[in-house]
């Protein structure tokens, strides 16, 4: 997949945010270096992450320009015509625009490299990570990806996961990553799964990927890309994808959960093929978990200081925590319920981040009173329990349990469904 670069970007160049706060990148790393057993620092790999901060997804980008023309113009997009691309695949529009029928092709093809078998069971392991999932992904994906600036920057700007959006944009990521784990959900139009259309997963994660083009065009001839490179660009794109496949394997380890090497790779092939779908070029799509934590380790040291946006956003999904609605309980408990998880929260992130990030999140710090009951409980489950048949059908059925609680506290009585796209 080739690249094209912004003109405020010169070709081979790097943004200032690169390799800006590599010795705070180095500190907050030891973790994932030492867990993820990566062995020095390979420069071919930093300068490839550098020059990906100034690459887009191409083909989402054309799209996005073909949405964006007036009314008339030859080769446009309605967004009609997207919703029911994205609803009945290329089948459903026999005339698609070029920019709408080029995306269709790549993203209704199967790599060769896809094992559908082996997909299947990382959307099984997932489902069996339960909670942990759930934990794992809002503190140290999410809230931990808020301590180096760029994409918080970019957040804040569109108006996502501040003020009252909080919430919602939380279930919107929850659906999308339950979606993903609903056997055959991820089959493209004409591949099984959930009928000619495709299924459910698949048509959210190109649904995503088509929301992202439109935010990058939205924003990139104001975005300071000198500064940041692109709005969404390959280096942030990887990274999001890192904290969504390896970042979980290490962070439910850390809660005492048994990841086999089988289930490991299952779950890293998930988040390949979902890497796919979203555009994210090839260099950065593996489904080895220690390449990935290499990579990972990497990424993390091309990164920016802490931005003012990452408090703002950290600091509003701990609000968001009182703001749900919590199924089962009665409304003059709510608030209690509330409390409960807004201190469980702060007090998995002061052991997942450690005082000094806490603090540049702008955090009251707690104890690790919520690992001492976790780690236990999880060694008890997935350790013990889980090696037999009848506890991974049992985590089976916590973990969708667990999913569907999620859905319904962050939802309350609104839509479960992604946002809507705008031009």
């Amino acid at each position: 997949m080739v690249a094209l670069h912004d003109e405020s970007l010169p070709l081979g160049s790097y943004p200032q945010r690169f390799r800006e706060a590599e010795a705070r990148g180095v500190r907050l790393g030891v973790p994932l270096r030492v867990m993820g057993r990566v062995k020095g620092l390979d420069e071919v790999l930093m300068d490839r992450i550098g020059r990906a901060f100034g690459e887009r997804d191409e083909l989402g980008a054309a799209l996005a320009d073909a949405i964006r023309m007036r009314a008339g113009q030859p080769g446009r997009v309605s967004m009609e015509q997207l919703r029911t691309a994205l609803a009945g695949g290329s089948a459903a529009v026999p005339d698609a625009p070029p920019a709408l029928a080029a995306l269709l092709a790549e993203v209704e093809q199967v790599p060769d490299w896809v094992d559908w078998d082996l997909l299947d069971e990382g959307a099984r392991v997932s489902r069996r990570l339960g909670q942990n999932a759930a934990d794992v992904l809002t503190q140290l994906s999410l809230i931990g990806g808020y301590r180096f600036g760029g994409p918080p920057d970019l957040l804040v700007a569109t108006g996502g996961l501040v003020g009252d959006s909080t919430r919602r944009r939380l279930g919107e990521t929850q659906k999308w990553v339950v979606e993903l784990t609903r056997p055959g959900s991820l089959r493209p139009p004409g591949h099984g799964g959930e009928g000619r259309q495709g299924g459910e997963a698949w048509r959210l994660t190109v649904h995503v990927r088509a929301m992202h083009a439109l935010v990058n065009a939205a924003f990139e001839p104001a975005w300071d890309v000198a500064r940041w490179g692109l709005p969404i660009n390959q280096a942030d794109q990887a990274s999001t994808l890192m904290l969504f496949d390896g970042i979980l394997v290490i962070g439910s380890r850390g809660l005492g959960v048994r990841v086999s090497r089988r289930e490991s790779r299952a779950l890293m092939h998930l988040w390949k093929y979902v890497g796919w779908l979203m555009g994210v070029d090839d260099d950065f799509l593996v489904d080895d978990e220690w390449e990935r934590h290499r990579q990972a380790y990497h990424v993390l040291l091309a990164q920016a200081d802490v931005s003012e946006a990452g408090p703002q956003l950290a600091q509003a999904i701990v609000e968001a925590q009182r703001r749900r609605r919590y199924p089962g309980w009665p409304a003059w408990l709510q608030g209690v319920r509330g409390r409960y998880e807004q201190e469980r929260l702060l007090s998995m992130l002061t052991t997942f981040l450690g005082p000094s990030s806490m603090r540049d999140l702008g955090l009251p710090l707690r104890p690790p009173w919520a690992h001492l009951y976790l780690v236990p409980l999880n060694v008890l489950r997935y350790r013990i329990l889980g090696r037999t048949a009848w506890g991974r059908r049992r985590l089976l059925v916590w973990g969708d349990r667990v999913s569907q609680r999620l859905l319904d506290s962050y939802f309350v009585d609104e839509q479960q469904a992604v946002g809507e796209l705008r031009p």
